[in-house]
């Protein structure tokens, strides 16, 4: 069993899948209290399904890409065979992580997209480095950007790492209507850094309160 907090199709709103159609399955619960999380809701809110009831509905839009978040969505074991179902089902599977549970039992065709929780989140101790043996070359891994000192944190980390030259993307998304991106732009751009700034489409789609979008 699974406690789901909400199923949804949307626009893909983040990594470099962003602006395609997705359907979103986000699973309840986190252990992490970043300050600037943005699904406070997925703490507590959801309710008991079964895998089968799951995979059913997501089918059930005819949309081949879906991304399981949270929450974080590695603390529920059955986690994993919906992974499973969702790729023998011919999905394109993307993983949104927090970093800080382990990947090793993700199923190798999923894409994981792995949070390293930057000094502003509050929760920067709880990184996982060994995650990052843990990436495969599809894999991307995201830098949540409150100010400056989070951004020479980040990066510090991808060139401590060498991330470029590892996963698929390196991401670094400014925390919304606190860091405007086109400061953390410019930064970016003044150290030559090989990352992809990314904003959160959804939120200029939407607005940043609307739920299941």
């Amino acid at each position: 069993m699974l406690t789901v907090n909400e199923i949804f199709y949307s626009i893909q709103g983040e990594s470099d899948y962003a602006g395609r159609p997705c359907v979103f399955v986000r699973l309840t619960a986190c252990d992490l209290r970043c300050v600037w999380c943005d699904t406070p809701y997925a703490f507590h809110e959801g309710r008991k399904r079964a895998v089968d009831d799951v995979v059913a509905e997501v089918e059930g839009y005819g949309c081949r890409l879906v991304e399981i978040t949270g929450g974080e969505p590695l603390l529920q074991p059955d986690v994993h065979p919906l992974m499973e179902r969702l790729l023998a089902g011919g999905a394109t599977v993307l993983l949104e992580t927090g970093g800080h549970v382990s990947l090793e039992r993700v199923p190798a065709g999923v894409v994981k997209i792995m949070d390293v929780k930057c000094p502003g989140s509050g929760e920067s101790h709880r990184n996982d480095w060994g995650n990052l043996a843990r990436l495969a070359g599809r894999d991307q891994v995201k830098f949540v950007i409150a100010d400056r000192a989070d951004y020479e944190y980040a990066r510090d980390v991808v060139r401590r790492h060498a991330l470029d030259a590892r996963p698929a993307a390196v991401l670094f998304s400014p925390v919304h209507g606190v860091l405007p991106p086109e400061r953390l732009a410019e930064w970016v751009l003044a150290d030559r850094l090989p990352v992809r700034l990314q904003v959160q489409l959804h939120k200029y789609l939407w607005g940043a309160e609307t739920r299941g979008v």
